[in-house]
């Protein structure tokens, strides 16, 4: 008799390849043939600013990224993936500059018959690494505070002394030398100043190319919202246009109802209009009744009422003689 699994266990079994594709899918990418293709190496003579995750290209087109860049004695070896394209047993390999922030990228020029083997590094003589800018700028301003120009000044024009005796071509070289020496020496502090600037110039830019590059991303989000914006108005104003139209449909096809309505409505209010004014003399009319019958049942539940002439007239006007007034009362 065969024996049923616990559903315990098959649960626990099924979690358990869940969670190991789940990490599988993570590591994809490394994955040869599969996610970042195969891995080369190239040795250089300095790194020049590669890193990794920078791009490699070939005839311009990224194919895949630098994974690691490693001091390896007296040379730098760059490892790097490439995906979909053809590497030759010749190919050679060269770190250029990528944006004037100083990043770069590796480009490959594939040469060869045979693919090249990933355990074979391209050697130091196929590859070009470029000379750095900011070190360049460095270079020349530490060159420049390192030179005594009072002595240089003083030198050439010992140097245009000695030759004062030379035919006149040579000794206007001379005294041209002479001048340009004087020239730097009296422009010593300008020129330091300059470099030391540049210098930092070139360092801030060096140091803010993640800032650099994210306001540039930024640019190209504000770009297509400004476009997924422009298309919802210009769907709004499509819409707009089709109410529009329905709207004057439906008004044409009532039009024979809706003008009788409109017509029947004007006159109520020329009626409205016409008795306008005995509107208003009611109104002005109708307020000392309101006012007269106020007083009268102004007492709640009794009413007030002067009952005048009781007597007839020609009797004597005797005070004290008058009959009083009766005020009758009704509930």
């Amino acid at each position: 008799m065969r024996k049923q699994r616990s559903p315990a266990f098959a649960g626990g079994l099924g979690i358990m390849i869940v969670l190991l594709a789940t990490v599988s899918a993570f590591f994809i990418d490394s994955l040869p043939f599969i996610g970042a293709g195969a891995t080369y190496s190239a040795e250089f003579s300095e790194a020049a600013g590669l890193k990794s995750d920078d791009e490699v290209r070939i005839a311009g087109v990224k194919v895949g990224k630098v994974t690691s860049v490693d001091l390896d004695g007296d040379r730098v070896v760059a490892e790097f993936q490439v995906k979909d394209a053809w590497v030759g047993d010749h190919t050679s390999a060269s770190i250029q500059i990528k944006t004037i922030l100083g990043q770069k990228y590796l480009a490959l020029e594939p040469r060869g018959t045979e693919p090249l083997d990933p355990d074979t590094r391209i050697p130091l003589e196929r590859t070009t690494a470029p000379y750095d800018v900011l070190e360049a700028f460095s270079s020349a301003a530490e060159t420049v505070n390192e030179i005594d120009t009072d002595q240089l000044a003083q030198s050439m024009e010992t140097l245009s002394e000695a030759f004062a005796g030379t035919p006149d071509d040579i000794r206007a070289s001379l005294d041209g030398v002479s001048r340009l020496s004087e020239t730097i020496a009296s422009r010593d502090a300008e020129l330091r100043k300059l470099f030391e600037a540049t210098g930092r110039t070139s360092q801030v830019l060096a140091d803010r190319h993640e800032e650099f590059t994210k306001l540039i991303s930024d640019a190209g989000l504000l770009l297509e919202e400004l476009n997924f914006r422009q298309q919802a108005i210009s769907q709004l104003l499509t819409g707009t246009q089709r109410l529009s139209q329905q709207l004057t449909g439906l008004v044409r096809e009532n039009e024979e109802q809706i003008g009788p309505a409109l017509e029947q409505l004007n006159g109520v209010v020329q009626i409205l209009r016409e008795n306008n004014e005995n509107l208003d003399r009611a109104s002005k009319l109708y307020e000392p009744f309101v006012r007269m019958y106020t007083n009268v049942v102004g007492n709640g539940r009794w009413f007030d009422q002067v009952v005048v002439n009781l007597l007839p007239p020609g009797l004597p006007d005797i005070p004290g003689d008058r009959p009083p007034m009766r005020t009758l009362g009704g509930n």
